[in-house]
């Protein structure tokens, strides 16, 4: 008998909800929803609320996923794909650095619980900041690194191609672009791999308004926390989501993650087991990543990586403060 899917989603809040949502309603597989019970009102049980709110919806959007919320992490034992989304959430005038000492030890804790309960799972970590935490991730379970990596590179090109549409007035569906590096505001833009349909984005629009795209891509992020006061969910659950139904289903698309790159793009050159995670174009299938896709960038793309993957190890170097362990 054929077996569904397990993928459990850690972390019941806004992004984690709504990936449960979406996994779900496409019946990608099973979902385990867990989250810590609350101090503040220890009798309320919103895991088990959310996914009892989503079956009611299975009749209606025609689904037969099953949900399961919980605060047990054996409910997630031998999960195939676990969705990290814990962590405390961006508030306005926070920096995604601001996060890292409260977010590594909250990783640290649901790597711990994974790597014992779900040793074969691949690992999709969305809590920021996204390259550290994928780090934490990566070194706490022991996984082989092509079964960990982190959701950032499909929201970030998400957001550039958007911002695209919404300038040119075209659908967002013709636009082709790919980012590279670190998340958010370490995301290095290319502009001349950017098309509509085919079309080089440079022969459809002037290099001011596509910087100017670019630019607000980089702070998307931190314009919806401005506007709404949190996070938010949409579209990271929408990126993660796509990552996931890349694995579960073998699809082998090409999609921008946070993965762990030694040589690729200049990460760390000759340092066998010292590499980072960060953006690049990864085909994603049902091992994992399966590979990246490298190419040669121009002196200013390069100077721009170089610039962003410093970032990334700098904020692995708190980690390394935090759990010399992890160094």
């Amino acid at each position: 008998m054929l077996k569904r899917p397990k993928i459990s989603v850690i972390g019941a809040g806004n992004i984690g909800g709504e990936c449960a949502r979406s996994i779900a309603m496409k019946e990608l597989g099973d979902v385990v929803l867990l989250d810590i019970p609350s101090k503040d009102k220890p009798e309320l049980h919103m895991p088990k609320a959310k996914t009892l709110d989503l079956a009611c919806c299975g009749s209606i959007e025609n689904f037969d996923s099953k949900l399961t919320g919980t605060f047990d992490y054996a409910d997630t034992a031998d999960s195939d794909v676990v969705v990290i989304t814990a962590g405390l959430p961006r508030k306005p005038g926070m920096s995604r650095d601001d996060l890292v000492q409260v977010n590594a030890g909250i990783v640290k804790n649901v790597a711990e619980n994974v790597k014992k309960y779900s040793p074969n799972a691949i690992v999709i970590v969305v809590s920021n900041p996204l390259d550290a935490m994928v780090y934490v991730a990566w070194k706490v379970t022991g996984f082989p690194a092509h079964r960990v990596m982190g959701q950032a590179g499909a929201l970030d090109v998400a957001r550039y191609k958007t911002f695209l549409a919404f300038e040119l007035g075209v659908s967002v569906e013709d636009i082709q672009g790919l980012l590279l590096g670190g998340h958010g505001d370490d995301m290095v833009p290319l502009p001349n791999r950017t098309s509509v349909n085919g079309i080089p984005i440079s022969d459809l629009l002037p290099a001011e308004k596509i910087q100017a795209c670019v630019d607000r891509a980089k702070v998307g992020g931190g314009e919806i926390v401005k506007l709404m006061g949190t996070s938010a969910w949409y579209a990271p659950s929408a990126g993660t989501v796509e990552m996931v139904e890349a694995i579960v289903r073998d699809k082998k698309r090409v999609i921008a993650s946070a993965a762990y790159c030694e040589n690729e793009f200049g990460v760390a050159p000759g340092q066998k087991g010292k590499g980072y995670f960060v953006g690049v174009p990864a085909v994603l299938g049902g091992k994992g990543v399966e590979r990246i896709i490298t190419f040669k960038l121009d002196a200013t793309e390069q100077k721009f990586m170089d610039e962003s993957i410093s970032h990334v190890k700098d904020l692995v170097g708190v980690v390394g403060k935090l759990y010399p362990e992890m160094a």
